[in-house]
């Protein structure tokens, strides 16, 4: 599956929900990751969200596609997420 997830979290906590984030999803810019993702796996990485965000204060929202051909994407400007730029 194809998972977009966005965030909006306290300032305490945002790197903690990036790291994780990470390791399953890429980076695209400020508070949005995407990727492919198993089922399993995306049940883990919500699960380690849960842990670390308030529930109160915080919030996560997934876009969840059965696949990447199934959604068109555009965008402006600079691609902050584009790692190829790391040597």
């Amino acid at each position: 599956m194809y998972v977009i997830m966005a965030y909006d979290v306290n300032e305490k906590r945002v790197n903690k929900v990036l790291k994780k984030s990470r390791e399953y999803l890429t980076w695209i810019q400020n508070s949005l990751l995407e990727g492919e993702i198993t089922e399993a796996k995306f049940k883990i990485l919500k699960s380690k969200i849960e842990n670390i965000i308030e529930f109160q204060e915080d919030s996560v929202r997934w876009y969840i596609f059965e696949s990447e051909k199934l959604l068109k994407k555009e965008s402006i400007g600079i691609d902050k997420g584009n790692n190829d730029m790391i040597l």
